[in-house]
Order: C-alpha cells, then structure tokens, then sequence
C-alpha cells in the first residue's frame, strides 16, 4: 500500500482541529465557560419543559377534541337511525339505495354543528358518502370491531380525500344501523383534525420562539454577570503579576464593600506584608553579603602575617622535636584549608554583589579539561583512581578560561574523592549550538532528589562523614554561579552505589541562549538496552568514541591518569567540594 501524498494532510487538519479552538477557550477563559454552561443548561431545560409542554398540549387538545367527536357521533348516528325508523319503503333495492345516499349527502350538507365531519355509509359491498373522503379513512380494524359491536367506537385515522388533497390526521367513530326489512348497514363519520393541528403548530412555533429567545437573553445575562465577576478577578490577576514582576508598589482599586472588595482589600493587605517582609529580607540579605565580604577581607591581613610566621616554623620543623613538627604540617595543611575558604567566600561575595564579571576568549574545551586533568593527576594517584578523556574533534567556545578550569576542577576533584577508586570518564561533545563537559564516576553517588542540593553552599549528604580531601563544601556553589554567569547549564544525576555525574553545558557564543545540550543528563551505562534514551547517548557516545592526550589536541588516543584499580572500601558522602 502506498503512503498517503502530501494533499492529505491539509484535509486532515481541519477535521483534527476544529474542536481546538472552544476546548482552549473552555480552558482559558473563565466567561466562555460561564457562558457556554448557561446556554447549554438553558437549552437542555427548555428542550425537557418545551417537549412537556407540547406533549401536554396535545394530549389535552386530542382529549377534548375525541369527546366532542363522540358526542357528535352519538347524535347523528340516533338521528340516522330515527330517518330509518321513519322511512316507509316498498321493498325495492333501489329504494333503499336512494335512502342511504340522501342520508349521506343530508349529513355532508348539514348547517350547525361544533364540529366538521363526513358520513360514509358501508353495506353489502357498497359505500354511500357525498364522494368527499375515500373509504380508506376508515380503518380495517374499527369496521371489523363494528361488525361485532352495537356501540359507537372511536378511533384515530388518516383522511384520505377523493379529491386528491393531502392525507391529515383525524378520527373515525363508527357505530351499526339497522333498516327495517333491508338489514344492518354500518354508518361511519370522519373526524379532520385540521383545526387541531393548527393550533398545535402555532403553539410549537410560540415555544420555539420563546425558548430562542430566552436562550438568547439568559446567554446575555450570564455575559453581563461573568463580566462583573471576572472583571475584579482580572484585576486581581493582573496586581500579582505586577507584584511578581517587582512592582510592589502597584495595589488594586476597591469599590464597594461587597466579596469582591472584600478580595481587593485582601490582596492590596498581602501586598503590604509581602513588600514588608521582601524589604527586610533584602536588607538582610545585604547585611550579609556585606558582613561576609567585610569579614574575608578583614582576615586577608591576619591571614597572610599568620601564614608567613607558618611558612617560617614549616621550613624549620626539622629542626624541632617530632611533636611540634607534626603540629607544624598541621598548621600549615589548616593554613591552605582556610585560604581557599576565604577566597571562596570572596568569589561568593562577588556573586552576591553582582560583581563577577567574564574575560571572554575562544578556546578548546579538551585543552581546558586536559590541563586540568593533567594538574590533578598526583590526586587520582593517591586515590588509586583512573581518569578517562573521551572527546571529539573540536569544542570550541567563548568562556572565561579561568571560570571553566575552576568548574572542571571543582567537578573531578568531587569525582576523585567519592569514586571509591573506580573509574572517572570525562566525556566532551558539540553540536552547532553548544559545547558540554560531562564527568562520570561509578562511586558513592547521591538519591535522585537530592540532585539540587549538592549545589547548595555547605550542603553535605551525609554531615556525619568526614572530608578526605578537605574542599570547603563551596566549590558546586561556585561551579553553579559560573556557569549561570557564562548562561549555561550545570545539573547532576546520580544513584545511591551507581555513582554520579555532572554535566557542564556552555553556547559556543557567549549571549546565546541553550536550547539543548550536546550529552544527554543520565549515563549511558546506567540505561537499560530498551530504554528509549539509550539511542540519544549511544549517538552522542558514538561521537566521542576517540580520547585526548594532554597537550595534544590532534591526537586521538587513550589518556589514563592514576595508579591501579583497587578497592579501598571507602564510603563517603558526597558534599559540594
């Protein structure tokens, strides 16, 4: 079977998206869905209350038309039957014949009367009438019950005239004659129900008229009361989205002192407390920043007196005894611990300030990843673990090279100490858009939830546990605010005993906006062979099947740092290092 041309897909949009347009104004609009319940409430009631009505109608109208008709009935079948009594006949057919037909004719041409109605007379295969209606106006089933019966019977038909007029409903009462000396005939009268169903249109026309118009007028009643509901809602929509947007300021008009103003009131309150408790937290969140940044460089004095007086006792510690040695390599190990929280704290603080400012340039990410590879590399060793650069042909992008090689080094750093000595890939990937760095180690890792907080400062999974390396628990903070600052993306993923990994996402043109990323966010070791991601990363891996050797961006080899695989038994918990 051949696929469908390209002329029929336009025939099929209209048919698949009529319905789109009232289902997204039922969902976005609170008027339409006023309006639209109101005109189908309305319908559905007057369709029900129209339909009783008529049918009221017309059971009443038939009602009293049927005990007219049998009323007029009774009286001229007794008067038929008194000619008959009366009526002096020598015996000759033709005699008879003549008396029947004048009856009819007598009936058709009558004066007075509240109803209209025709005679046909039935006997020995003849019919006698004023040749008005058909004999088929007068059912099989009322002649032969007529037949067997002495009383007046009554029945619906449809008149059917000689003349060839339309057939109408009706009735048809028949009741039994007898003549004396010619025997029983069966005397019929037709019933139109013209009038009837006159008057039982005109009234279906006035109920639809007036449902019409009532729909109409109660879908412009709930217009206007929807618009005075949502008109104070709108209002109130539109203040807290002022108010989102910064414009604490901004307040809503109140009228009245009605629910709605009532609602005005409330809102305008909220937005008193809110711009209140927004100053207060702003001011003290300045209060902070400022104590922080005051407070570091405060101690960068003190700092550098206390670490020179430290570098003079470390380079003369062999000179002491082995404890005051010992209490010098603590000290001057300490000394380095807290010069790197203290220029933390500084960077933060510029953070804070909005003063952090990008020395752009354009450079190759595999270099940046291979100098800080190459840098950390007596620190994979003492942690017995392997570090793999797998990269493409070229990554090249605008970024502050200083920025980058801190996010990277934050990132392998906090990959060598919770790896537990398996094995670290650092994977490089572009696209014409964007450039990413993924570090992945197979250690401790992290539950799913808390992918968010290893970016916050100090955050620590386990706080219990203690640091092997001795990061300050600043450095994913940092690494964060970088990569905002360059408008990328840093996020994580990891599993408790699958390890983690952490992927920087940079445009390659600084002011572009991402849209996608080059890797893909979980690994592709850690998909299943159905799973429907798996594709995304084996395209993206079957792109970076080749590894950088430092110092050599052309090359494609394998580049393995750090001393054999061993298990160390290590469990640590992951921190922002």
């Amino acid at each position: 079977m051949s696929a469908p041309g390209p002329s029929a897909v336009p025939s099929r949009q209209p048919a698949e998206a009529w319905w789109r347009l009232p289902a997204a104004l039922w969902w976005r609009s609170l008027p339409f869905r006023v309006i639209a319940s109101v005109l189908v409430a309305s319908l559905v009631v007057l369709v029900l209350s129209g339909f009783l009505l008529m049918q009221q109608a017309t059971s009443g109208v038939m009602r009293s038309k049927q005990e007219v008709a049998e009323n007029e009935a009774r009286q001229a079948v007794d008067r038929a039957q008194q000619t008959l009594n009366n009526a002096n006949l020598s015996g000759d057919e033709a005699d008879v014949y003549k008396l029947l037909y004048d009856l009819a004719d007598g009936f058709a041409n009558r004066t007075g009367g509240t109803n209209q109605y025709e005679v046909v007379i039935l006997g020995r295969g003849l019919t006698f009438s004023a040749d008005t209606v058909a004999r088929e106006s007068i059912p099989a089933a009322l002649q032969r019950q007529v037949e067997r019966s002495s009383d007046l019977l009554i029945t619906p038909t449809e008149v059917v005239y000689l003349d060839d007029e339309a057939p109408e409903p009706g009735l048809a009462a028949g009741a039994t004659l007898t003549l004396p000396g010619a025997g029983r005939y069966q005397m019929y009268l037709v019933f139109p129900l013209t009038q009837e169903v006159q008057t039982l249109q005109v009234l279906r026309n006035a109920v639809v008229t007036t449902g019409a118009i009532l729909i109409v007028l109660l879908t412009l009643i709930a217009a206007l009361v929807s618009r005075q509901v949502v008109t104070p809602v709108r209002a109130a929509r539109r203040a807290a989205e002022s108010l989102a947007s910064g414009n604490l300021h901004d307040r809503m008009q109140v009228r009245g002192t009605d629910d709605l103003a009532r609602l005005a009131v409330s809102m305008n309150y909220m937005a008193s407390e809110l711009q209140k408790q927004i100053n207060t937290l702003e001011e003290l969140s300045a209060v902070q920043q400022r104590f922080v940044s005051d407070v570091s460089h405060e101690l960068r004095t003190p700092l550098t007196t206390v670490r020179m007086a430290a570098e003079v006792l470390h380079d003369a510690r062999e000179d002491f005894d082995p404890i005051a040695a010992r209490s010098t390599e603590l000290l001057q190990n300490e000394l380095d611990r807290f010069e790197a929280l203290l220029t933390d704290l500084l960077e933060i603080s510029r953070f804070d300030a909005g003063a952090a400012e990008l020395a752009l340039s354009a450079v190759d990410l595999r270099d940046v990843v291979a100098r800080v590879v190459e840098a950390n590399a007596p620190l994979a060793t003492a942690n017995r673990t392997t570090v793999v650069i797998l990269a493409p042909a070229e990554a090249t992008a605008e970024v502050d090279v200083r920025r980058i090689e801190r996010i990277l080094r934050n990132l392998l750093v906090n990959a060598i100490e919770h790896a537990e000595t398996q094995p670290i890939e650092i994977l490089v990937a572009s696209d014409d858009d964007a450039v990413a760095v993924a570090v992945r180690d197979h250690g401790v890792g992290f539950e799913a939830s808390q992918a968010k907080q290893v970016f916050h400062r100090f955050w620590r999974a386990d706080p219990a546990r203690a640091r092997t390396v001795g990061g300050t628990g600043l450095g994913l903070s940092i690494s964060m605010e970088d990569a905002n600052l360059h408008g990328g993306w840093l996020t994580a993923w990891g599993r408790p005993g699958q390890g983690a990994q952490f992927r920087l996402t940079l445009p390659r043109k600084a002011g572009t906006i991402l849209q996608s990323s080059p890797l893909p966010m979980v690994p592709r070791d850690y998909l299943g062979p159905s799973d429907p991601a798996r594709a995304e990363a084996e395209a993206v891996s079957a792109d970076t099947t080749g590894a950088l050797e430092v110092g050599d961006s052309s090359t494609v080899e394998t580049l393995v740092l750090g001393g054999p695989l061993a298990s160390t038994g290590a469990d640590q918990g992951r921190s922002g290092s």
